[in-house]
C-alpha cells in the first residue's frame, strides 16, 4: 500500500486513499479471520470480493451511481476503486442540516426521492445490498436547486459498501433489506421518526413491478413484526 494512506477501519476492511492510475483511488483491503482455517479464510474472502463487485458492476449497469472499480486483486483481497469527489455522507449531511431544520419538508422530501428510487432500482434488479444506512450513501453536487427540484433527487446519491451485498431475487431478502434500513434509520436519525416511511413510499412509487411489490410490503410486515417481538424478548 506504498502512497496510500489509512481512513478508515472497520470490522471486516482496512480502506486507504491514494493515486492508482493518475486516479483518486480507495483500496479496500479485507483482514485475514485468524480464527479461521487458513483455506476456508482465502476461499469465503475470494467469494465476497468477487460478490461485492458483481453488485457494483449490476448496480451501475442499472443506472445506480456507484464507484467504479480500477481493479480486483483476490490474492492481495483488495479491490481498488473510485474515490468519488466533491461528495458528503448521508449521514452527516441529515446531522448537520435535517436534524437542525425538522420541519423542512423540502430536505425530507429530497432524501425520500432519492433513497427510494434507488433502493428500487436496486431490489428489482435483485441487489440485496445487505448494510443500508445514511453512512452507506454519498450525496454530490448538492445546492438548494437540487433540494427544490427533488423529482431527479437519485441524480445526487451514490450508493457505497456492498461489502454484504448479493444477487437474491427472493422477497424475503428485500424485506429485509428495508427493515435493517428501517433500523438504521430509527437509531442513527431518531429525531426524524418520518424519514423511513416517505422513503418507503417513494419505493413503492418507483418499483415497477406492482404484484411483487406488494409481496414485498406484504413480508416486510412480518419481518418488522418478528423484529419487533425479538426485541420484545430481548
Amino acid at each position: 500500500m506504498n502512497d496510500f494512506e489509512l481512513i478508515a477501519q472497520g470490522a471486516e476492511a482496512r480502506v486507504y486513499k491514494g493515486i492508482y492510475l493518475g486516479k483518486s483511488t480507495l483500496i479496500k483491503e479485507r483482514f485475514e479471520k485468524k480464527y479461521r482455517h487458513a483455506d476456508l479464510d482465502k476461499r469465503l474472502t475470494k467469494d465476497r470480493i468477487k460478490a461485492e463487485c458483481r453488485a457494483i458492476i449490476r448496480a451501475k449497469a442499472a443506472g445506480i451511481a456507484t464507484p467504479a472499480i480500477y481493479l480486483a486483486n483476490l490474492e492481495r483481497r483488495c479491490i481498488y476503486m473510485e474515490y468519488i469527489e466533491d461528495a458528503i455522507i448521508l449521514k452527516e449531511f441529515i446531522d448537520k442540516k435535517v436534524s437542525k431544520e425538522i420541519n423542512d419538508d423540502r430536505l425530507l422530501n429530497f432524501i425520500a426521492q432519492g433513497l427510494g428510487t434507488i433502493i428500487a432500482k436496486l431490489h428489482l434488479k435483485n441487489i440485496i445490498h445487505g448494510d443500508l444506512t445514511t453512512s452507506n450513501v454519498l450525496l454530490k453536487n448538492i445546492d438548494d436547486d437540487h433540494i427544490k427540484k427533488y423529482e431527479n433527487a437519485a441524480n445526487n446519491f451514490v450508493i457505497i459498501d456492498f461489502g454484504l451485498a448479493r444477487i437474491e431475487s427472493s422477497v424475503e431478502d428485500k424485506a429485509v433489506d428495508l427493515y435493517v434500513l428501517e433500523r438504521s434509520l430509527l437509531s442513527a436519525h431518531s429525531e426524524i421518526p418520518l424519514l423511513f416511511s416517505k422513503i418507503f413510499d417513494t419505493y413503492q412509487k418507483h418499483y415497477a413491478n406492482k404484484s411483487q411489490c406488494k409481496e414485498i410490503v406484504s413480508k416486510y410486515k412480518e419481518v418488522q413484526l418478528r423484529g419487533r417481538k425479538r426485541l420484545m424478548i430481548g
